[in-house]
């Protein structure tokens, strides 16, 4: 092994073994400050309290934990089909200097902050959502903002996915007298499963974890929601909002719904992993 082969080795192996310890970290910390909730209120409690209402020692986590996975699976099923069409359309479909132009744009999208995003749809998006009923401010107009946000992460990954793809694989199904449809449907996407797998993956992550647009647009009313239409709070937003001000077991008890975001994303991640493990 050369030099440069064996320095290389030593630097991934370090950075492997760096975030490996951060991760464990991060959840040391969360497990240090939720114990002296588990250890005096117990798990069963955050399902069957009859309300949130820290100060008469009520931890009810049930329509927290709902809405943060409704608007959470709500935004990768509406960014999923678009993050692909997106990755298809710049290969298959658009010209060359259109093509380019999207992917700015795609860019773009994934740079503005989310607060703007949460403006936005507080101003524009939430007007028209009420004509349905209510302010407008609720699970559905976080769902569609959370989906514009997570976008372009799935584009990105299906654009290098289908780009990954082998040439001769397109060019002998195109000899073959295959429609465009027909290879990009049975050769294309089969073929950038794991790429697009892995967007989807990260985006739907992505949308467990912000704060800032959900916080503005879901309604922060902690009630079971009945629809998307139904205002709701997420895990996210009640830390945000609560922690400022919690003490002893009230801030033990957000700890414990990190502790619940941080296993959520753990347990999506490793699923996809044992999937991909056993197709293989």
């Amino acid at each position: 092994m050369s030099r440069s082969d064996l320095l290389l080795k030593i630097a991934t192996r370090t950075s492997a073994a760096l975030s490996a310890t951060v991760v464990l970290l991060i959840l040391g910390f969360l497990f240090r400050d939720a114990a002296p909730a588990l250890r005096e209120i117990g798990l069963s409690r955050f399902l069957t309290d009859p309300s949130w209402h820290p100060l008469y020692g009520h931890f009810n986590l049930t329509p927290m934990i709902v809405a943060t996975l409704a608007t959470s699976l709500g935004a990768v099923i509406l960014a999923g089909p678009l993050g692909i069409a997106s990755g298809v359309f710049v290969h298959f479909y658009a010209p060359s200097a259109l093509a380019a132009w999207h992917r700015r744009i795609v860019e773009l999208l994934a740079g503005i902050p989310s607060v703007v995003f949460g403006l936005w749809g507080l101003t524009v998006l939430a007007p028209m959502i009420a004509i349905w009923g209510g302010s407008g401010q609720n699970l559905l107009t976080a769902t569609i903002v959370l989906a514009l946000m997570v976008l372009p992460t799935v584009a990105v990954f299906a654009d290098n996915a289908v780009a990954a793809v082998p040439s001769e694989s397109i060019r002998g199904a195109a000899a073959l007298g295959v429609e465009r449809w027909g290879i990009i449907w049975n050769i294309v996407l089969p073929q950038a499963r794991t790429g697009i797998i892995a967007g989807v993956v990260l985006a739907m992550t992505r949308a467990l974890g912000e704060t800032m647009a959900v916080l503005m647009l879901a309604g922060n009313v902690v009630e079971m929601p009945t629809s998307l239409l139904s205002p709701g709070r997420t895990l996210n937003a009640n830390i945000a909002l609560e922690l400022g001000y919690a003490s002893t077991s009230h801030r033990s008890v957000l700890f414990v719904s990190g502790l619940i975001l941080m296993l959520v994303v753990s347990l999506i991640v490793t699923a996809i992993s044992w999937r991909r493990r056993s197709g293989q």
